[in-house]
């Protein structure tokens, strides 16, 4: 065992942890943070995407030692008092999901794109988060999500 402090959602937290224990079973098992996905158990999918430091993330290839140290943001920390993050609400308002299981991933993985590109173009969106898939839409609506939030034109 390994002892690890992680701060998550601006939460300091101490933990002993196995050297090959994944992030994401931290997350999820030892913290509760149950929004962070695990899909494919592959990395193919994303639904486990966090930031790490405030890039985007799966958290199902990184080692819980890799990320001691570390400030982590999952799905959970993005809302402030009770609000949508912007990216939250702009997935709600475009309908830029069906089943939702994949949504956590693509919203923080918007999160970092967005921090990293305020104004991406379509094809830039779709680059960005080709790391992540969806299984119940055509990802139309997850773009016009994307350039919602980036406060881009949005055609109906």
């Amino acid at each position: 065992m390994r002892p690890i402090e992680l701060t998550v959602n601006g939460s300091s937290h101490e933990l002993e942890v196995e050297p090959r224990e994944l992030l994401v079973y931290v997350l999820r098992e030892r913290l509760g943070l149950t929004g962070t996905n695990i899909g494919c158990d592959t990395s193919s999918c994303g639904a486990c995407t966090v930031l790490v430091e405030g890039e985007s993330v799966k958290s199902c290839t990184m080692l819980a030692v890799q990320a001691d140290g570390r400030e982590i943001t999952t799905i959970e920390g993005l809302a402030t008092n009770g609000e949508l993050h912007a990216v939250q609400q702009a997935f709600h308002e475009q309908h830029a999901l069906q089943c939702g299981f994949c949504t956590p991933g693509f919203v923080m993985a918007t999160v970092s794109l967005l921090d990293e590109n305020g104004d991406p173009s379509e094809q830039e969106i779709r680059e960005g988060l080709e790391g992540n898939l969806c299984r119940c839409t055509g990802y139309h609506n997850i773009v016009r999500a994307v350039q919602s939030a980036a406060g881009q034109e949005v055609s109906a």
